[in-house]
């Protein structure tokens, strides 16, 4: 039996071999890229111009004896040793209050609370927190830990007003660190007969470690940048510690304090030097913040 071919159809298809290859030109996609371009361009020159500015301004001003010494008018001397000691200071008893706060905050949210309103509500007060303007934190601190609580302008108030600051950030990240580690863990652990904590303990904070260092970095600079808040609280004062373990009951300005002190005086070449150094130790905490990300990210891989 034999088929005549010649009655089917003939589809004729008609080959272009550069219709996958070749990219169409539009002009719309043009512009935004170049646009894109601009914007980035713009935003480097200027991050780069400012952070270039200050540190040729304010490296000059930087020296062992700017940075050993303190202030003194006998002298002559423009030393920022007090404020290198107060921001070490405010620094570890923010965290000390703040880290197990937030930590276990974030804890109880992404692990025991029902998923319902009333969470809902606390992670949005959270947000809202994050938010609010440093002064008013200053105010609140002001009215609440040195007046009505009898604290003073003190170390202690600032770091108390300080804790409430990065708390916020604390508890996002924390709970941000939490919800990367897989389901399956928890239900491995579940099934293996373990309790809720101990499967807290020893499986999701060593596996988050580094998301949670990562939020307490950020929050530390945070806490070296604040000028706002602390001047409030913490006062403005310049003296060296005479005991380690009563100064937080003193007053005491930060590197960001001073610096406004100096700016306000017209002390524009102390200040510029203050600003190095700030802007330094700033650069090296979010690189630092970046490198603890990145190890956990490859981990995570």
């Amino acid at each position: 039996m034999t088929v005549n071919t010649a009655a089917r159809p003939q589809v004729l298809i008609r080959k272009n071999p550069d219709s996958l290859t070749k990219t169409r030109i539009r002009p719309f996609d043009l512009l935004m890229q170049g646009l894109s371009v601009l914007a980035g361009a713009v935003t480097l020159t200027l991050v780069a111009g400012l952070l270039g500015y200050i540190l040729i301004r304010g490296l000059p001003q930087v020296s062992w004896t700017f940075l050993s010494t303190k202030p003194s008018a006998l002298n002559g001397t423009y030393g920022i040793l007090p404020n290198i000691v107060n921001t070490l200071y405010i620094i570890v008893l923010t965290l000390l209050i703040a880290a197990p706060l937030g930590v276990g905050g974030a804890i109880y949210l992404n692990e025991y609370a029902h998923k319902g309103r009333l969470t809902r509500i606390i992670e949005f007060t959270t947000e809202t927190l994050a938010g609010i303007p440093s002064i008013i934190y200053g105010l609140f601190g002001m009215m609440l830990f040195n007046n009505y609580l009898g604290f003073g302008y003190s170390i202690l108030s600032g770091c108390l007003t300080l804790s409430i600051m990065v708390l916020p950030t604390v508890i996002r990240t924390t709970q941000e660190a939490l919800r990367t580690v897989p389901v399956g863990y928890r239900e491995g652990a579940a099934g293996l007969g373990a309790s809720k904590w101990h499967m807290i303990r020893t499986i999701l904070l060593p596996c988050c470690k580094n998301g949670i260092l990562t939020g307490l970095i950020l929050s530390i600079g945070r806490i070296v940048g604040e000028s706002a808040a602390l001047i409030f609280t913490a006062g403005i004062a310049t003296n060296l510690p005479v005991n380690l373990f009563t100064h937080i009951k003193t007053s005491g300005a930060t590197f960001a304090v001073q610096l406004y002190q100096y700016a306000d005086q017209g002390m524009n070449d102390v200040s510029f030097g203050i600003a190095a150094v700030l802007v330094l130790i700033v650069l090296a905490i979010n690189l630092t913040a970046r490198l603890v990300g990145g190890r956990q990210k490859a981990e995570d891989r």
